[in-house]
């Protein structure tokens, strides 16, 4: 009968500790099982009888028996000690002993299938209790307070014989088969140290009547093996213990299987040669056969073969090799850095075959093949390798021979070369060649400026290619772009540096003439008849100035033309196409006269305030010259109206600048700009005329984009100041309301998602309109934003709902297979149209044959 008791945290720490907490009972007192436990009563006792004497009723302390033993369970996670190659032996099997030492009791460990481990304490309560605490903070893992403890009952005992190490293996039998069966057929768990551990003592535990039996059984053998067996002591090379003992000791028990002998081989860290034979007399003779037989069933032989030879033996991947150790798997041969030789071990026959082949092998090698060595300084071992290992391969491949260039960690001269006599000549007199053109090349360092490298380099790497092809012996390395560098690196012969390097400048020296650009600022309007037809008019400017143009994209709104090239060409250029553009318009050009000191003050930060003008006054162009030039010559280009009133506002500013402008920054978000500006800049133009400040918005371009500036006289600004903040204010004031509209227009505002609402919110200070969902018959709309802004929003939906009430829908008939050429490239040209004229166009699905297609809101 056992029962299971747990630690819990508290009375781990008390085994920790070795201490009892205060006001608790002496060791000697703690109740056994039956006290604990009690038996029920037998049978009910009859009505009106007292029941006398019984434990349930009266505390009676029960007899204790002198020995207890208790078995504790260590799951794997909580072992401290895990190694199980160790098991039985190690620090674990130290501790062990230290703990039976210490407290008298007696421990028997034990490995579970999950490779927990089965700890058993024998002995008197007071030891056992002692040696429980001992191994509670020893072999149990901190971090861990339970464990589990069987307490096994009074019937069970454990028992411990003292036989001779050397008559074990008649106990145990071969294989354990022996001492296997008695387990079965007794019932008692039988404990024999394993081999490896040094100790007599053998554990028997199990019902008392079982470990009697047990016991008698191995008294049997061991007296019968004492009285009969004798020893015969042989001489065997140490190196061919190994092959006696056979694989985890099998063929120990095989000799023990088959002949009832004992085979005792002394340690592997003693340096005895004396094999013991214990058994039957009878038995010794054929005992003996066998360990001869199994002696020299293998052997270990060498191979003489220089060591740079060996490679050559393995072969590429192994293969040489793999086609002997296929034939004779059991020979295991080995190949030693830097010793002439090559081991052999394996079955005798095998070997011997296996030797001769190899030794075939290196007379034949031997005889075709040589080596050399021959010493160059480190530095240029990278050189002679070459880019990717360029230069190495193709003299591997050219002469068919091996070359060993040691690494930069061995810091060694020697570059070993092996292979056919020829070859390895021709090789070595070709490196050193290489090696002595080294020693007499130069490096030299071109400053190049980076923007010019990828020109340099060409377009995947096609134009410096030429100039390596040109010059082979010269190694051109360019910076790595990350590293903003302009130095060019050059390295060769002398000779080939210096032609290399004149070319190259003479190649940057036309770049640089040729990289002179100059930007035109050309009304967007006109950018297509300067492209011209088919872009016959742009191409045709290239050709005949040998320049390189290049316009905004469409989507842009920039109007700067950039033209690249020699100066005096950029020049012809610029001037054709300014020609073109004022064929084309009504364009002016006009001269101010402003001092040359107050250019950047009307200029302002990155061109903020000269950009306010232009922009006012229909694009125009103001040009300032070159800082520091001292020219007071301000030129403003464009239709002559607008020309006339930038020159206004420009002296206008330039005549603040000169009394002393006031300058004051206001914040105001993104969202609110257009809406301040006002349609056409009504808003704005508005607070200027009233106050007579000059009022900037930023640009996309600009980094802070919630920052206006207001200037002008201090009296004009703080007026403007005042206007604006009021608006500010007001547009702060977030409100929400309702509108009606009829679900038939609602496509309109949410098709292309979304963008006439967002066209709405960027006008109107980033008012948001929110619709009912698709399929949904609501005809309410949400707006949400500052109060003025809503307002004008909603206004401006209304114009939008009357204009879509007015409108009509026509459907036109188109053969299908020109739909795809009046949609364009990607639908550019339907949606050209739609936004010239107004319209939604709709085309029908491919499915669809009549081809008809739907122009809405026209």
């Amino acid at each position: 009968m056992s029962s299971v008791a747990v630690l819990t945290q508290e009375s781990f720490n008390e085994h920790r500790s070795g201490l009892l907490p205060d006001g608790a009972e002496d060791e000697d007192s703690l109740p056994t099982y039956k006290d604990a436990f009690p038996p029920l009563p037998e049978k009910p006792l009859p009505e009106g009888v007292q029941e006398t004497g019984n434990a349930w009723t009266t505390k009676i302390k029960p007899l204790k028996s002198s020995v207890i033993t208790q078995v504790f369970h260590v799951p794997l996670e909580e072992r401290k000690y895990k190694d199980m190659n160790q098991f039985g032996e190690g620090d674990q099997a130290k501790v062990c002993l230290d703990i039976m030492h210490k407290t008298g009791a007696h421990l028997e460990l034990s490995m579970a299938k999950d490779q927990g481990l089965s700890i058993m304490v024998s002995g008197k309560h007071d030891a056992v209790m002692k040696a429980r605490k001992e191994i509670v903070s020893r072999l149990v893992l901190m971090k861990y307070y339970r464990i589990t403890i069987f307490v096994t009952s009074d019937k069970r005992a454990v028992e411990r014989m003292n036989i001779e190490k050397v008559y074990h293996p008649f106990i145990t039998g071969a294989y354990n088969k022996l001492v296997g069966e008695w387990m079965q057929e007794t019932g008692a768990r039988i404990n024999v140290p394993p081999p490896s551990v040094n100790k007599t003592e053998i554990v028997i535990t199990g019902e008392k009547e079982q470990v009697a039996l047990a016991m008698a059984k191995i008294k049997k053998i061991y007296e019968e093996k004492k009285k009969n067996a004798t020893t015969i002591a042989v001489e065997v090379k140490k190196s061919q213990h190994k092959y006696v003992i056979g694989p985890k000791g099998n063929t120990l028990q095989e000799i023990l299987d088959r002949t009832g002998v004992s085979v005792e081989i002394p340690p592997l860290d003693s340096s005895s040669e004396t094999v013991i034979l214990r058994g039957e007399p009878d038995r010794l003779g054929q005992a003996l056969t066998e360990v001869y037989a199994k002696a020299n069933s293998y052997t270990v032989s060498s191979v003489s073969a220089p060591s740079w030879l060996h490679r050559f033996i393995i072969g590429k991947k192994g293969q040489n090799l793999a086609k002997i150790t296929q034939q004779m798997p059991k020979v295991h041969i080995e190949f030693t850095e830097g010793e002439d030789k090559i081991t052999l071990e394996g079955p005798t026959k095998d070997v011997q075959i296996v030797q001769g082949q190899i030794e075939a092998v290196v007379t034949d090698l031997v005889s075709r093949m040589d080596y050399t060595e021959i010493s160059v300084d480190p530095k240029f071992h990278r050189h002679l390798i070459g880019k990717g290992g360029a230069n190495i391969n193709r003299i591997k491949e050219q002469h068919k021979v091996s070359v060993r260039i040691p690494p930069d960690n061995e810091k060694s001269n020697l570059i070993r070369i092996e292979g056919d006599p020829q070859g390895v000549q021709e090789a070595k007199k070709e490196l050193l060649e290489l090696a002595s053109r080294m020693e007499n090349e130069r490096t030299k360092d071109m400053i190049i400026e980076q923007r010019f490298h990828r020109a340099i380099i060409g377009q995947k790497g096609e134009k410096i290619k030429e100039i390596r092809d040109k010059f082979p012996e010269v190694i051109i390395n360019f910076p790595d772009p990350t590293q903003k560098s302009d130095i060019v690196q050059l390295r060769g012969p002398r000779t080939e540096v210096e032609k290399c390097t004149k070319f190259m400048q003479k190649m940057v020296a036309e770049m640089v003439e040729n990289s002179f650009s100059v930007s035109v600022p050309i009304f967007k309007q006109f950018h297509k008849n300067i492209i011209g037809k088919g872009g016959a008019n742009i191409k045709k400017i290239r050709e005949e100035t040998n320049t390189k143009i290049d316009l905004p994209a469409e989507n842009s709104n920039s109007e700067m033309i950039v033209i690249t090239g020699k100066k005096a060409n950029c020049e012809a250029a610029k001037n054709r196409i300014l020609a073109i553009q004022k064929e084309l318009a009504n364009i002016t050009e006009v001269e101010v006269s402003i001092p040359s000191k107050l250019h950047n003050s009307l200029i302002g930060s990155k061109g903020r305030f000269v950009r306010s003008i232009m922009e006012e006054c229909g694009g125009v162009h103001i040009h300032f010259p070159t800082e520091g030039s001292g020219i007071d010559a301000v030129t403003i280009r464009g239709p002559a109206e607008e020309v006339e009133k930038a020159k206004k506002q420009l002296l206008s500013l330039a005549e603040e600048k000169q009394i002393k402008g006031h300058t004051v920054e206001l914040r105001a978000k993104p969202e609110y700009h257009k809406f301040l500006i006002g349609k056409g800049g009504g808003n704005i133009r508005k607070v200027r005329d009233s106050t007579g400040a000059r009022i900037i918005f930023p640009t996309a371009d600009d980094k802070d984009q919630e920052l206006i500036t207001v200037i002008g006289t201090e009296e004009a600004v703080a007026e403007a100041q005042k206007e604006l903040e009021a608006l500010i204010k007001s547009l702060d004031n977030v409100v929400e309301d309702v509108m009606i509209v009829d679900p038939k227009h609602h496509r309109f505002f949410v098709a292309r998602r979304g963008q006439v609402l967002r066209d709405i919110a960027d006008e109107y200070g980033g008012v948001i309109v929110s619709f009912p969902r698709t399929g949904s018959q609501s005809d309410k709309v949400t707006l949400k934003g500052a109060k003025d802004c809503l307002e004008a929003a909603k206004k401006r939906m209304l114009e939008m709902i009357e204009d879509l009430d007015a409108q009509v829908i026509m459907e036109c008939v188109i053969p299908q297979k020109f739909h795809r050429s009046i949609m364009g490239p990607k639908g550019s040209r339907i949606q050209q149209i739609t936004k010239d004229h107004n319209v939604q166009i709709k085309f029908p699905d491919r499915d669809d044959q009549q081809g008809k297609y739907h122009s809405e809101y026209q």
